[in-house]
């Protein structure tokens, strides 16, 4: 018996056709941080990000520039469809590219979501109109399959000695996004009129105001499309034998040899992890809304209870949050978690959350140097607590199935996530006009509804 477990082990290793049986032999053989895979990781986890986090600075005026708001009321309201047409559309096919990443490798699904950044992206800063902005944000949605398959590539890439390493790649690229995207937004957004000795008003970055954010980020979406070309394959494509077995095997711990096949249990009977997913969309959701409702609000005039602040005032208070949350991610989040454990800090920081979400109509109150320093702390404080919630539920949501189900389980909560966050936008869109048109009513006046 141990010579046929050594002899197909000997046949994995000299299969040099099968990209998952060379990624497996590199894995035996790794020394030291695999500082290449993560750097893959690192470029395509902010390429997904930064297209849905650079669009909040500005939608308020390139929605207003539309005319499609008959009055400054509205204007939230049909922002919200520009933001969930995306999640709509991630919402139909993540399950899709889930199954085609399984099928064909990795490599082939994020190609084609790095390229799908690239085309769509561009064509959503070219929209002259409302409905041009939202089809394409909905098409880029249905091919940003990045995020999903990012996460099963993460895990597969790196030896287990480095798999937690290289998930935390992802969060800490996105929370990269979350600083570089509002701030490629807030700046870059109507170049012509903050940048008026570079940018002409006959340029086509006067005529098309919100096309240069776009250009950067397609731009860098372009150089991770082509540096993906050198990306190591994981999946076994071309070995019978792995690709039938040694995946299912290794994951439950089972040598070569066992010719048994066990059954997976339903995920869908799994109660913790429904549970899990359940909590998660229910945040997703209030986190989206709250990324929508947060940039309308900090743009809106004060007679609306807003902070009258420009795209670059929203920009450097998300650039600024976002700084904030990943030096929380890398230096107070380990130890806090040590401190305190995993379940009292999910249930603190959602308790938490309330009152410091509560207190934002006021902070509408101040001016000045008062102002940006309290919505700042405020900012950096509400992503510290939401990170701090959202890292706990996916270490729990992954300890709560075994290992050769992880993919499958965080493949529905990517899909019911989507579907909770495509209503995010829209609704928080429609309470915020809503909100701005009660701002003298005696029950629950525009100033307290939207938080």
């Amino acid at each position: 018996m141990a010579d046929d477990d050594e002899s197909r082990t000997n046949l994995l290793e000299k299969n040099e056709a099968c990209p998952g049986c060379i990624i497996d032999q590199t894995k035996r053989q790794q020394q030291g941080v695999p500082y290449l895979h993560l750097s893959f990781i690192w470029l395509v986890s902010l390429c997904t990000a930064l297209p849905i986090s650079s669009l909040f600075p500005y939608l308020y005026f390139m929605i207003r520039d539309f005319g499609i708001a008959k009055q400054e009321e509205d204007i939230g309201f049909y922002a919200g469809f520009v933001g969930s047409s995306f999640m709509i559309g991630r919402a139909l096919t993540s399950i899709f590219w889930g199954k085609l990443a399984d099928r064909y490798g990795r490599k082939p699904i994020i190609l084609i979501g790095t390229f799908s950044v690239i085309i769509f992206n561009t064509l959503f800063g070219l929209s002259t109109s409302f409905w041009l902005a939202v089809s394409f944000r909905f098409l880029l949605g249905c091919f940003n399959c990045l995020l999903g398959v990012i996460r099963a590539y993460a895990s597969e890439v790196v030896s287990e000695e480095y798999n937690a390493l290289s998930l935390s790649v992802v969060s800490t690229s996105r929370g990269i996004g979350l600083i570089l995207g509002p701030a490629i937004g807030g700046y870059l957004a109507q170049p012509a009129e903050k940048y008026p000795n570079i940018f002409s008003q006959s340029s086509i970055f006067g005529r098309l105001p919100y096309f240069l954010p776009s250009l950067v980020i397609s731009v860098y979406a372009t150089g991770v499309f082509i540096a993906c070309w050198w990306l190591p394959e994981t999946l076994h494509t071309r070995c019978g034998i792995a690709r039938g077995r040694l995946n299912d095997d290794e994951s439950r711990g089972e040598g070569l040899d066992d010719q048994k096949i066990i059954s997976k249990p339903s995920l869908l009977r799994n109660l913790p992890l429904m549970a899990i997913i359940i909590v998660y969309c229910v945040f997703s959701l209030q986190e989206i809304a709250y990324s929508e409702i947060f940039s309308l609000w900090a743009v809106s005039d004060r007679s609306y209870g807003g902070l009258s602040f420009s795209s670059q005032d929203v920009g450097q208070v998300l650039a600024i949050s976002g700084l904030g949350l990943l030096l929380f991610q890398l230096l107070v989040y380990p130890p806090l978690k040590k401190a305190l454990g995993l379940l009292v800090l999910i249930r603190l920081s959602a308790v938490l959350l309330i009152p410091l979400l509560s207190c934002y109509p006021y902070i509408a109150l101040l001016s000045g140097m008062t102002l940006h320093l309290v919505i700042n702390c405020a900012s950096i404080l509400k992503n510290a607590l939401s990170i701090s919630l959202v890292t706990g539920l996916f270490i729990m949501l992954n300890k709560a199935v075994p290992q050769n189900q992880r993919g499958a389980a965080n493949g529905i909560s990517m899909t019911a996530m989507s579907v909770f966050k495509s209503f995010g936008p829209a609704g928080g869109g429609a309470l915020f006009s809503w909100a701005q048109k009660r701002q003298d009513a005696s029950f629950l006046p525009g100033e307290n509804l939207a938080p």
